[in-house]
């Protein structure tokens, strides 16, 4: 304390001495007297107030202990309580898992139906009319916990929704793809869950993107009529094509080949086949057209009177008429050279035909050959891991003969028609010819 005034003074003094300077040294001496005096009631000062701090001091430090023997206390009571808590709560846990039991399998069933619920809605045609509906079970479909009552009934509405709208034929505006890539509003039909037909043509739902899109190849006409027939109606009853299986059916349907597709697929055998199938075919009824005007001809002279040159009986008449006096025998081989010449006038060119009927197969079979051997030079040379290879060969085999076959049938039938219709003909010129003969016979018992 002493060191403290000693440095307060040696330093004040050249302080004061240079505010201030004494003007004798007795005057310096009062001024160090009172200066001491000053700093002595300051420093007691100064001491009273450390004293009574030290005592505030010790009251607070003992504040201070008492208040962390307590929490000590307190520490250890919560430490005890959260150990209790601990083994409590894990018994509980084990009680849960326990009484749980099957509400477990059941929240994994409702985890499983609510995945299913959106893949099978997400597929779905009505969500193209009611777009994002799947959204509020998608954290039922992860949740870990049980699940809500209010969850429980947004997946039963979502599920008695889409079995209300499959058995419903709504109008509705929504955007389409169309074969060209242009996205553009269009009215849609939707037929239940199975079928959706936007202008007379078919639409599929692509979920992936969520758009109806234009098939790139539309079923056959038929289909397309009742589509057209179901967009133009607006009450009534109306049929109309329904692919249950939601698709697949239509998939499969549209990528089947055309007539002019399975053709190309004959190749150049095919296309021969069919030549000669087309030119039997304009022959034959030609044939048919000949035969059908000389057999009603025919008819027309045997009611006639007198005999015409544009028939062949009339003309078979005429060779009775022109020779009156000739003998039997004679009359008989000049009537057997006119049916003669009748009959292969009338059989004309269904050698044509019959030649048609007979290629036409063995064509079919050469394409089906040819057919096995591109087929088996495929397999040599990739082996047999991927079919598409092969079905260019197998396709024009199985195409050649079914053509040939179709070509050769209708030959045959139209050949046996036509030489049933000649025979005809000639039957009844031989008839003719024979009743000529024989009164001719008579007339010559007769003069004789």
């Amino acid at each position: 304390m002493k060191v403290a005034c000693l440095l307060w003074i040696v330093i004040a003094l050249p302080a004061t001495a240079r505010a201030d300077k004494p003007a004798s040294l007795d005057e310096l001496l009062k001024r160090v007297q009172t200066g001491w005096q000053t700093e002595s009631q300051e420093l007691k000062q100064i001491e009273a107030r450390f004293r009574a701090a030290k005592g505030k001091q010790r009251q607070l430090l003992a504040q201070a202990k008492a208040a962390l023997a307590a929490e000590q206390r307190r520490g250890e009571s919560l430490e005890q309580e959260f150990d209790l808590n601990k083994t409590k709560a894990g018994q509980l846990e084990e009680a849960l898992k326990r009484r749980l039991g099957t509400m477990g399998e059941l929240l994994g069933v409702i985890r499983q139906v609510a995945g299913d619920t959106i893949s099978h809605v997400d597929g779905s045609l009505t969500t193209a009319q009611f777009p994002g509906r799947t959204k509020p079970l998608e954290p039922l479909a992860r949740s870990k916990a049980l699940p809500t009552i209010k969850q429980l009934r947004q997946m039963w509405y979502i599920l008695q929704h889409e079995m209300t709208e499959s058995g419903k034929v709504v109008r509705f505006t929504a955007p389409v793809i169309t074969v060209e890539g242009d996205q553009k509003p269009r009215s849609v039909i939707r037929v239940g869950v199975f079928n959706a037909i936007s202008d007379g043509r078919y639409l599929h739902w692509d979920a992936e993107v969520g758009r109806l899109a234009e098939l790139r190849r539309q079923p056959a006409a038929r289909y397309l009529a009742t589509a057209a027939a179901l967009g133009s109606a607006r009450q009534g009853f109306e049929r109309v094509a329904v692919d249950p299986s939601r698709g697949q059916v239509l998939s499969m349907l549209v990528q089947t080949p055309s007539l002019s597709e399975r053709i190309q697929l004959g190749g150049l055998v095919g296309y021969i086949i069919i030549g000669i199938g087309i030119v039997a075919l304009l022959l034959g009824l030609f044939r048919f057209v000949v035969l059908f005007i000389v057999d009603l001809r025919v008819r027309r002279q045997r009611a006639a009177a007198s005999a015409g040159a544009g028939n062949p009986l009339g003309r078979i008449i005429q060779i009775y008429e022109k020779n009156p006096e000739a003998e039997t025998e004679t009359m008989e081989l000049k009537l057997d050279e006119a049916i003669m010449r009748e009959s292969s006038r009338l059989e004309r060119f269904l050698w044509v035909i019959k030649i048609g009927a007979v290629v036409a197969p063995l064509l079919g079979l050469l394409g089906t050959v040819t057919g096995m051997i591109r087929t088996f030079q495929a397999i040599t040379l990739f082996g047999t891991g991927d079919p598409k290879l092969m079905a260019g060969g197998i396709s024009e085999a199985l195409v050649t003969t079914m053509l040939g076959l179709c070509v050769a049938i209708p030959l045959v039938l139209l050949h046996s028609w036509l030489r049933s219709m000649s025979r005809k003909v000639v039957g009844v010129l031989e008839e003719q010819s024979a009743g000529i003969v024989a009164r001719r016979a008579e007339q010559a018992l007769q003069q004789g």
